[in-house]
């Protein structure tokens, strides 16, 4: 089961359909890694309330695109929570060039591979990881999110 819940009105103003694309693409990511289920809490707030989120649990005093918070094992099957902030995520859409909500569908799945497990501290893990976004978002029709910075490196 997926849990949204939008705390900042600027999500639905922004997206109309944000709820539909927030839920495929975890169910997408969940499928990709065939998770065999699991409920999910996505929380769509402001800024200020990844801030705090940021602040109390990993020491960071700064709003970021996501955070993921995986939950311990429980019987009801609750894999974690997902927090996004909007202002940071329509900045970064905006500078790289990318709509809204792809961007958005992005930063849901790599939440969703945090939940699971999936990390990127180190070459291989973000090679992984990447590789992994790339496949869910391709079957949602979302373009290759690390393209640009590929064509950096050339």
């Amino acid at each position: 089961m997926i849990d949204i819940e939008i705390e900042d009105q600027a999500w639905s103003d922004a997206l109309q359909d944000v709820e539909d694309l927030v839920e495929d693409a975890a169910l997408a990511a969940l499928a990709e890694i065939d998770f065999g289920g699991g409920a999910i809490t996505l929380l769509l707030t402001d800024d200020e309330s990844v801030r705090e989120l940021n602040a109390r649990f990993r020491g960071k005093d700064y709003a970021t695109n996501v955070l993921s918070f995986p939950a311990p094992q429980n019987p009801e099957g609750h894999l974690g929570d997902i927090a996004l902030g909007y202002g940071v995520c329509a900045r970064e859409a905006a500078e790289q060039g990318k709509p809204l909500a792809h961007h958005l569908q992005h930063l849901v799945a790599h939440g969703v591979l945090h939940l699971v497990g999936y990390d990127h501290e180190t070459d291989a893990e973000a090679e992984q990881m990447e590789g992994l976004e790339r496949v869910i978002l391709a079957g949602l029709g979302v373009p290759d999110p690390y393209a640009a910075e590929q064509g950096d490196h050339d």
